[in-house]
């Protein structure tokens, strides 16, 4: 793969306002296991091999198991995620395909899950995964 940009070095300012959208997601009250699945999730939509391989360490770090993280591109077919972790993903992959918009009944089951503030951070966490992805994959990152 060809050497391309760091965004950190060319555009810091650029990328200190990635890490402040960022920080706002982790001092939000966010379950971190449940942020972790949403960024492996829309990583995984994405095809972004560096997000995968940073977020499935912080999750298992975080004790997110292997079997969760291995079937969670097929979440629908598997009782391993919870009412919450479901709406969360069914959201994330509406965001992350944004094209048809997010259904009425996604939204829905969303806030009426976790009203409000939740909800407007899981759409958050969503954005700034998407973009980070976008950064990596633009980039070509390679995982560590």
């Amino acid at each position: 793969m060809e050497t391309r940009i760091n965004i950190n070095e060319v555009q810091p300012e650029a990328y200190k306002a990635m890490l402040a959208l960022e920080e706002y997601i982790q001092k939000s009250g966010l379950d971190k296991k449940l942020y972790e699945l949403i960024k492996i999730r829309a990583s995984q939509i994405n095809g972004c091999a560096f997000c995968l391989d940073m977020h499935t360490r912080d999750a298992r770090r975080l004790g997110e198991t292997d079997q969760r993280m291995h079937l969670l591109n097929a979440w629908r077919e598997t009782t391993l995620f919870t009412i919450e972790e479901r709406a969360a993903l069914a959201l994330t992959e509406e965001v992350t395909k944004i094209q048809g918009g997010v259904s009425s009944q996604t939204y829905q089951e969303a806030f009426h899950l976790f009203g409000e503030t939740k909800t407007a951070q899981i759409i958050m966490a969503a954005i700034t995964i998407n973009a980070w992805n976008r950064i990596a994959i633009s980039t070509q990152l390679q995982p560590q």
